[in-house]
């Protein structure tokens, strides 16, 4: 057990959960001076990728949901992250639900969340997004940053069931972030927003997906940039035919990938004690329960979709050698978000620095 997994067991436990996570951002973020010249000094473990057109250093990255706001990027991606994923964002900004939303379940190192796509809408992400890129540009040397997703979902308001209400909101935030992103996710997945996940269904799912790529085309031409990559998120909780339908839809329309999975509804597989379970009430589990079920759909993809679509793998992803059989089961990259809450800031760079060392076979 590391220094960090020990101060985690007997402080941050103590801690409400979301608390803990700000102020722990806040110190990545302070921090990011003396990572950054750390790095300089000692370079970052190199094994890389290509995939979408883009070049990661090499297969981690950060899941949505832990920089909704796009706030700490290049901090985070400071401790050891190829990739950031930004988000959810969604086109209005909204409070998310009542808290208590945020809990851990330390027997199971599994986080429960019902956050509701908390943020600060799409304007500002992008304005935020937009300084981010100047600042960059202004510097003599611009040093290189991480691979940039952002992962945009449905603001709760709008009725799941009105569909020219559905794409204009998802059209909205396409519309405004896709010129700063490296690649785009559509979010439908999330068990948080009332009537969401509804949206995974192939014939709803089709038009909305249509509707980004043709916005975030339009949005990147007016910016003279390059077309960004199109991805879309999916549950664990869908059953095999309706992941292979998804697979085929993504063929059909020619999306660059799919980000397999999210959050689940499921509480089957904890063993943590079912009256604190029942206690935390509802919300998505992330953690290594996820790992069986998004690794089955995850060769179910790649299964479907060939060799040339890129499949992002993430759920459960604990350590080095959960890494590497996610990638021999057809991961293209990998994304963590639970396992760098458990293990800490060194978390990702030695998780990076295995897969270097020794590959998946």
């Amino acid at each position: 057990m590391t220094l960090y997994e020990r101060a985690f067991a007997s402080v941050a436990v103590r801690i409400d959960a979301e608390t803990a996570h700000h102020q722990a951002f806040r110190a990545i973020r302070a921090a990011r001076p003396a990572l950054a010249a750390l790095d300089r000094v000692r370079p970052g473990p190199a094994r890389p990728v290509t995939a979408m057109g883009l070049e990661f250093a090499h297969p981690l990255g950060l899941a949505a949901g832990f920089d909704k706001n796009a706030v700490g990027i290049d901090a985070l991606a400071a401790l050891g992250f190829a990739f950031v994923e930004v988000g959810t964002v969604t086109g209005r900004a909204q409070p998310g639900n009542p808290r208590p939303r945020l809990f851990r379940l330390p027997d199971d190192r599994v986080i429960v969340n019902r956050m509701g796509f908390n943020n600060d809408g799409a304007e500002a992400v992008a304005q935020r997004l937009a300084a981010r890129a100047a600042k960059r540009n202004r510097r003599e040397r611009p040093a290189r940053g991480p691979v940039l997703g952002v992962n945009i979902g449905k603001t709760k308001v709008v009725d799941e069931n009105d569909e020219a209400a559905v794409l204009g909101d998802y059209g909205l935030s396409a519309r405004l972030l896709s010129p700063y992103a490296d690649y785009l996710v559509v979010n439908v997945s999330s068990p948080n927003t009332p009537g969401l996940r509804s949206l995974q269904a192939v014939e709803r799912l089709e038009p909305l997906l249509a509707h980004v790529r043709r916005t975030a085309d339009q949005a990147t031409d007016a910016a003279g940039r390059d077309r960004v990559p199109l991805l879309v998120k999916i549950a664990p909780d869908l059953a095999d035919e309706d992941v292979t339908g998804v697979a085929d839809l993504a063929l059909a329309l020619g999306l660059d990938g799919i980000v397999a999975t999210n959050t689940t509804i499921s509480r089957d597989d904890l063993t943590s004690d079912q009256q604190v379970v029942a206690a935390l009430g509802a919300g998505g589990i992330s953690g290594p329960v996820v790992a069986a079920r998004a690794t089955e759909v995850l060769r179910l993809l790649r299964a479907t979709v060939g060799d040339d679509l890129t499949i992002i793998g993430v759920g459960g992803i604990d350590d080095v050698d959960e890494a590497r059989a996610r990638l021999a089961a057809g991961a293209t990259l990998l994304q963590a978000y639970t396992g760098f809450v458990y293990g800490g800031p060194a978390w990702p760079r030695r998780i990076a620095r295995g897969l270097e060392e020794h590959p998946h076979p």
